[in-house]
């Protein structure tokens, strides 16, 4: 089970809205959602939870590029929304590395076939998520001048979403939304 909302910092605290992300495909339209959230440029954040899973926090101030973190880029490679926060540039790497060779069919096998070999540990699907690393990614200091530390951050687990909105005093605007 998935939750998603938006906090939008203003001069009165914090305004929730419950966000669908159903119509996001990509990190930039993540971010103009988020924009929408503040006419006025004001801090505007995405928080993203998977259930006992992996969340995720993306942080758009104005007309400045996202900021994002991600609690466990393997689980959230596995999900369509998390697939959404993990940018190559997030995962360093370089989006043209092989692009053109894994457009080729160099394998001898026909489109949809499998070639029936393992990649070297043993696990017939790394190679896709090969570059995926289990535990955080990201930006962990991304709440600190919020009042939560990248240690905080990075030890949150199950409800993070919820331990976020308490520790930016939002939790009641937050259930509003929930």
């Amino acid at each position: 089970m998935y939750f998603a909302a938006l906090l939008a910092r203003t001069e009165d605290g914090w305004e929730a809205s419950d966000t669908e992300l159903d119509d996001v495909e990509t990190l930039s339209d993540l971010a103009d959602l988020a924009r929408e959230a503040s006419p006025d440029e004001d801090t505007v954040l995405v928080l993203i939870e998977q259930e006992d899973a992996w969340f995720g926090v993306v942080r758009v101030d104005g007309e400045e590029d996202p900021r994002i973190y991600v609690s466990d880029a393997a689980a959230a490679a596995r999900s369509s929304y998390g697939e959404i926060l993990l940018t190559d540039e997030l995962l360093g790497r370089d989006p043209d590395d092989g692009d053109d060779l894994d457009a080729l069919d160099l394998d001898g096998t026909e489109d949809g076939e499998s070639d029936d070999e393992e990649t070297d540990d043993g696990d017939p699907v790394a190679g896709s998520a090969e570059s995926v690393p289990h535990g955080p990614v990201g930006d962990a200091q991304i709440l600190d001048d919020l009042g939560v530390s990248e240690k905080e951050l990075r030890s949150m687990s199950t409800d993070a979403v919820t331990e976020i909105a308490e520790s930016l005093g939002a939790s009641e605007t937050l259930e509003t939304v929930r």
